[in-house]
């Protein structure tokens, strides 16, 4: 699992279609599904249902967005601290 993974799928989760997020994380949208696809494969099951255009999270895709968010802050917070020691 990748960090890029994680942020694609938070984008996916909060625009609700492949290509406003592709746009949103400035990747082309066939990229972006190939990592949405790779992740869910990786974890073994389907993390958005597929509505047209619109996309809605799964109940998997839900527990799963809990803890990304929850990771992607941790590492934010991670950063900070590691600046402000450095005076930055």
């Amino acid at each position: 699992m990748e960090l890029r993974q994680l942020e694609y799928f938070i984008a996916v989760a909060a625009h609700q279609n492949f290509s406003r997020a592709a746009e949103h994380v400035h990747v082309s949208q066939p990229s972006l599904s190939i990592q949405i696809g790779g992740l869910e494969k990786e974890l073994g099951t389907r993390l958005f249902d597929r509505l047209g255009r619109k996309v809605v999270l799964t109940p998997a895709g839900e527990l799963f967005h809990v803890h990304a968010e929850r990771a992607l802050r941790e590492l934010d917070q991670a950063e900070q601290v590691v600046q402000e020691l450095l005076g930055a």
